[in-house]
This record gives structure tokens, sequence and C-alpha cells, in this order.
């Protein structure tokens, strides 16, 4: 930045700030900022503010990865992105503002507002590098706990085992479900599998693909496949897509299936009168 905007900059930095702080009071709406104590949020802003001039004042590198730490730390502490950006496209605003009213044209140049405008949007791109990799993260994280957690072969009774599918379905999950049940299948010597599909929001053309596909998979290792848990407006959605689910059994509900598993193994439950 060229010096002379620096040290305009610095001789109203007082008048900016809190000019700027009056102004970001009116929109402290974001519901992820209501439980901030009133103390909190005005220092914290201060702090940020302190932060911007510092990419300025303490050199580029020095001030830039004071401003990164700094936005490391609005992250854990949930502050939105979108909030944070508004607040900066004010701050420049009243950068403009405050410049252009002291008296001095040459704050009035396109050269000067082209030096505020990179400088803002400089630090833009850093808190926006910041909050990506930060999602991308948290993305990365609960997809590695959704394969550790999710389809799970559970043998329920000698040769009889049950998988539970719950949330949606993609083709990176379905690829994982198979890889689980062969594997399970294999592993606990299934004759029977129930495929237990109650927790599973939509069926489509793609998951009835999938589940196809799998039901198929286990015949190929010597195991039968039953799919269960098809509610009403599931069972109406397969009908009006036109699925064929015609090659293996289907039951409404996990307890017939386990009956029809039973049976498959020439097993069946019996009541003992006391």
């Amino acid at each position: 930045m060229d010096s002379k905007i620096q040290d305009a900059i610095f001789q109203h930095q007082d008048e900016i700030v809190e000019q700027w702080l009056k102004e970001i009071r009116k929109f402290r709406t974001e519901d992820s900022l209501q439980n901030i104590t009133d103390t909190m949020y005005e220092n914290t802003n201060r702090e940020f503010v302190d932060k911007l001039f510092s990419t300025v004042k303490n050199g580029e590198d020095t001030g830039q990865e004071s401003l990164i730490l700094f936005t490391e730390r609005l992250i854990q502490l949930g502050w939105p992105l979108n909030y944070i950006i508004r607040g900066l496209q004010d701050f420049r605003k009243k950068i403009v503002k405050t410049l252009s009213n002291s008296g001095n044209e040459q704050y009035q140049s396109l050269f000067f507002l082209q030096e505020i405008e990179n400088w803002i949007d400089e630090i833009v791109n850093i808190l926006v590098n910041e909050y990506s990799g930060s999602w991308e993260n948290t993305v990365f994280l609960q997809k590695m706990a959704l394969k550790e957690l999710s389809a799970p072969l559970i043998p329920v009774v000698d040769n009889i085992s049950v998988m539970p599918l719950i949330g949606m379905i993609d083709t990176e999950r379905a690829k994982y479900i198979m890889e689980n049940l062969l594997h399970g299948v294999i592993e606990h010597r299934s004759e029977v599998v129930l495929i237990d599909i109650t927790g599973v929001p939509v069926v489509d053309t793609m998951v009835a693909h999938h589940i196809i596909q799998a039901s198929e998979a286990v015949r190929l290792v010597g195991a039968s496949c039953i799919l269960v848990g098809i509610r009403p407006e599931i069972a109406q959605t397969i009908v009006n897509l036109g699925i064929d689910l015609s090659k293996f059994p289907t039951k409404s509900t996990l307890k017939k299936g386990i009956e029809s598993a039973l049976e498959l193994t020439n097993r069946k439950i019996i009541e003992f009168e006391g």
C-alpha cells in the first residue's frame, strides 16, 4: 500500500474504528452470536480491527500471520464467515468515507480507492481460505466418522446377519457398504443377510440400483439377501419408478425378515406354554 495512504489511515484510525464499531452493532443478528456477551462481542471486534491494521503496520507477512491465527480463533468460537465479510465491507466503506471527508482531494482519486480495494480483497482471500480449509477438514472428518460407524454387518443368530442402513446413500458410501457386506458375509459365515433400509429417508433409482447390486454380490458368495424396512411411502416410490426388486425377497419389518431368514435356514420360532 502507498505510504501516504498508510499514514492517513493511521492518522484517522481511532475515528475509523469507532464509526465501524457503531455500524456493525446494527447487524448483530446472527443466531450463532446471540450467546456471546456484549463485552466479548465488543472486545472481539476491536481485536479483529486491530489485526486488520496490523497487516499494514507490522509488515505484510507478520500482519497476515497474526490475522490467520486470529481467524482460527474466530472459527473455533463459531463466528460465521458471512458476518466477517460483511464487517470487512463496512470497514472499507468507513475508511473511504472518513478519508474522503478529510478535505484532501487525493483521497477521492481512483488510485486511492484501488489501493483500499486491493488491501481489503487480500484480507478477504485470507479469511475465505482459512474458513474453507476448516470446512474441508470438518467434512473429511465427518466422512471418516461415517465410514467407521455406518453399514456394520451384525450377526444376530447363527448364519443370519443384519446390515442396518441409516441416512442418504451416495455412490461412495454404496461402495463402502458393498465391501463391508461381502467381508462380513464371509467372516460371519452368513447364509442369509437382511438389509434394513428403515433409516434410509429416500429410495430412488440410484439407491435401488446399489441395493440390487449388493444383493447380487451376496448371492455370488453363496448367501441369500432379504430387503427389510420397506415403508408404505418407499414401496409406492419403488412402484412409481418402475424399480424391479422381484429377484430377492422383501419384508416390511425386521421381525418379519428374521422369521423368513429362519425358515430359509430350516428353523422357526416356537412359543412354549409355561
